[in-house]
């Protein structure tokens, strides 16, 4: 019953697999539905699909006071805001002392990106009773639209400075009832973008606009205050499509490298592993349909060539995992134990080295993706994934694949690659010829014993 069990299991998981695999790189038609593979639903960088380029210039009406670290506030923000809105690989790069060159890959709208970031506008909030400006959109750390449940509706929650909320807790605090405007200048026409009531004081710099008809009014309320918050007002100079900086075929000549390079790796394991290699190499191609399908569905994954490299990476730890284990298998059979006993050792053993290995690399990903900035963040992104999933299936995944295989074949290490050493062979020798020698004596002494007391009785 067992192995009849093991065979099930291993056949359902063999069918999984070349379902993912197939969903992994093949498209389907389904009436008026496409379904889109893994693989062509990944985002692409600059580098492999191309994308929108636009250069911003400061506008010649702005002063020049402290210009610097003006315009390294306002292409920090402007960067923000992309990543904000999935565009992760987005790069925002100065270009001399008043322009700033945003480029955005795998875009299939470029208008859409030019909507996102609207017209650098500047932003202020402003007393109706007075017309004091309470605040201005340097004030403004982050603008969020949600579905707030205390509020029955959509809002906008705003997050403001420690400057901007003490200005903003002192003008809630004596004007409740009152209105305050949300006023954006865009080539110096004042828009009133909303004009919400004051109900309470707010002084923890924690605001939140309430009363928004639907999600698309409450986010585009979000991104018109979020696109004011610029340090400098800008204007559009130019714009344009850019092409794949790396040509067109870089992509598919790295996905034919990455396919021979996987089918070699596996073809030694199985060489070198023989059972145990088929284990591994079935779970490394349940990892490709997984590890696709999360590239394809994270909103903050824009697939580069150093992407690319994070998953190459991430595949090898994966691979290292199974031969870790493995070798910790093959030293425990040798010392005398049976398969299945080898087996939970040899997994227990090798979980250890296997997790500090796997912690160190994952601390270098996240401290990459805090800190690193465009394609650093996308190589941090894929190889922190593909670590966490490399860890799932080789102590997971591994395991139950052994477990199943030595069900169905549990007398035959030499399919699984293992051997006796020489020492245990030895002791096992000499253990087995001892008895037969020391045998012979003793019964001699009892019989000489016996023959002794008959002749006392006598």
């Amino acid at each position: 019953m067992k192995k009849k069990s093991s065979i099930i299991k291993l056949s359902i998981i063999g069918v999984i697999t070349i379902i993912g695999l197939i969903m992994s790189f093949c498209t389907f038609h389904f009436g008026l539905t496409t379904f889109k593979s893994f693989g062509s639903a990944i985002k692409l960088g600059l580098d492999l699909k191309g994308g929108v380029y636009a250069v911003y210039e400061m506008d010649s009406s702005e002063n020049t006071s402290n210009l610097s670290s003006r315009m390294a506030g306002t292409r920090t923000r402007l960067e923000n805001l992309l990543t904000s809105k999935g565009y992760t690989e987005a790069t925002v790069v100065r270009e001399g002392s008043t322009r700033l060159r945003v480029e955005v890959p795998d875009v299939d709208d470029p208008g859409n990106i030019f909507d996102i970031i609207g017209k650098p506008a500047q932003l202020k909030f402003v007393l109706d009773s007075t017309g004091e400006t309470i605040l201005t959109g340097q004030n403004v750390r982050k603008a969020e639209a949600y579905y707030d449940s205390n509020e029955g509706g959509y809002v906008v929650a705003l997050e403001l400075d420690n400057a901007g909320a003490a200005a903003f807790g002192e003008a809630t605090s004596n004007n409740i009832n009152q209105t305050m405007s949300i006023i954006t200048t865009v080539d110096g026409e004042d828009t009133t973008i909303s004009s919400p009531k004051i109900q309470a004081a707010i002084t923890n710099g924690r605001a939140i606009i309430n009363g928004m008809e639907s999600q698309a009014a409450a986010q585009n309320l979000a991104d018109q205050i979020t696109s004011g918050q610029f340090e400098v007002k800008l204007s559009l100079l130019e714009s344009s499509t850019v092409s794949p900086t790396l040509g067109e075929k870089a992509l598919a000549y790295g996905i034919i490298a990455g396919a021979i390079g996987l089918l070699l790796v596996m073809a030694f394991l199985i060489w070198r592993y023989r059972l145990l290699g088929v284990v591994a190499s079935m779970a490394l191609l349940l990892y490709v349909p997984i590890m696709l399908w999360f590239l394809a569905n994270l909103p903050w994954v824009q697939l580069t060539l150093p992407g690319i490299a994070g998953v190459i990476l991430s595949l090898g730890m994966a691979v290292d995992a199974n031969v870790i284990i493995y070798e910790r298998i093959k030293d425990e059979f040798r010392a005398g134990k049976s398969m299945l006993a080898s087996s939970h050792a040899g997994f227990k053993k090798a979980t250890k080295a296997i997790i500090d290995s796997n912690v160190t690399t994952l601390i270098a990903a996240v401290v990459l993706l805090i800190f690193g900035t465009g394609s650093i963040q996308g190589f941090a992104l894929t190889l922190l994934i593909g670590i966490l999933l490399s860890l799932f299936t080789a102590m997971l995944v591994t395991r139950k694949l052994v477990k199943y295989f030595l069900a169905i074949v549990p007398d035959k290490p030499g399919w699984f690659g293992l051997k006796r050493g020489r020492e245990f062979e030895n002791l096992q020798a000499t253990e087995s010829a001892v008895p037969e020698e020391d045998e012979k004596p003793k019964r001699a002494k009892k019989s000489k014993r016996k023959g002794e007391v008959a002749n006392e009785t006598l």
